[in-house]
């Protein structure tokens, strides 16, 4: 796997874990009632996933600036779908321009040489 795709899995796993440690407590109970516990748990492996994305990003790029702003991109891509598949929140015209700056935001990291 190359390292684009490597960091790219890290930066996802790394937003995917970081909504449910942070939204987890409006959709479960437990969740609401183990701030601390959530904090130790997931905390360790989201830093994890985010030293190893921003190494593979950084060792393909060779800059920094391009790891935050996939990041940032990959981040409002994930929080929107699992915003909508477990809140049921739908997709306004506003978030919907969000989503394709995001993904306008990834694949010009990605595509622009």
């Amino acid at each position: 796997m190359s390292k684009l795709a490597l960091g790219i899995l890290y930066f996802a796993i790394g937003q995917v874990i970081i909504w449910y440690q942070t939204n987890g407590q409006f959709k479960w109970k437990w969740v609401s009632d183990h701030p601390i516990i959530m904090s130790l748990i997931f905390g360790p492996i989201i830093s994890f996933t985010f030293i190893m994305g921003t190494k593979y990003i950084v060792e393909h790029f060779g800059f920094l600036w391009p790891g935050r702003l996939l990041g940032f991109g990959i981040g409002a891509i994930c929080f929107g779908i699992l915003t909508y598949y477990h809140m049921g929140e739908g997709i306004t015209a506003k978030t919907a321009v969000c989503l394709i700056l995001a993904i306008t935001l990834v694949l010009v990291q990605i595509f622009w040489k």
